[in-house]
This record gives C-alpha cells, structure tokens and sequence, in this order.
C-alpha cells in the first residue's frame, strides 16, 4: 500500500511539473495573442475601406448606366425621326 501511495505521489509530481508552464511561455503566447488582436484590427480597417471603394464603384455603374439608357433612348428618338423625313421624302 506504502509502495503504491509513493508511486502515485512520484507520478503527480512529476506531471505538474511536465504540465505546467513557465512564465515566459505565457508571456510569449499573450504577445502572439496581442499580434493577432492588431491584425484582426487592421484586417477589419481594410475590409471596411474595400467595402466603402465597391460601393462607390457601385454607384458609379449605376449612374453610367442610367446615362447609357439615356443616350440609346436619344438615339433611337434620332434614328426614328430621320426615318419619318426619310419616309415622307419619299412619298413627294
């Protein structure tokens, strides 16, 4: 029982001190955790920059597209009416 009692004892002894870590392994790991924290930071920074440019960019089309209906429907008023003139020349 003593014998049993003593390798259990050795046994927790040594698994605390294999299992527990030293204060500098925990001061690495917080500054690798503080180095994640700032590019989490700075990847959101740029993902809201990128989200703004698409959205300007989005604007942009729409209103290019709103000028190009413009100028087809212009175009085709044109192309209407000189076929009008051209039809009536015609008739004379």
């Amino acid at each position: 029982m003593k014998k049993v009692i003593k390798l259990s004892t050795i046994a927790l002894v040594l698994s605390l001190v294999t299992a527990c870590a030293s204060t500098s392994d925990v001061e690495n790991l917080q500054s690798q955790v503080d180095g994640l924290g700032s590019s989490v930071k700075q990847a959101s920074a740029d993902a809201a920059s990128a989200k703004s440019t698409a959205d300007d960019a989005a604007a942009k089309a729409e209103a290019a597209e709103a000028a190009a209906n413009r100028a087809a429907q212009l175009s085709q008023d044109a192309n209407s009416k000189l076929d009008n003139k051209f039809k009536r020349s015609m008739m004379k």
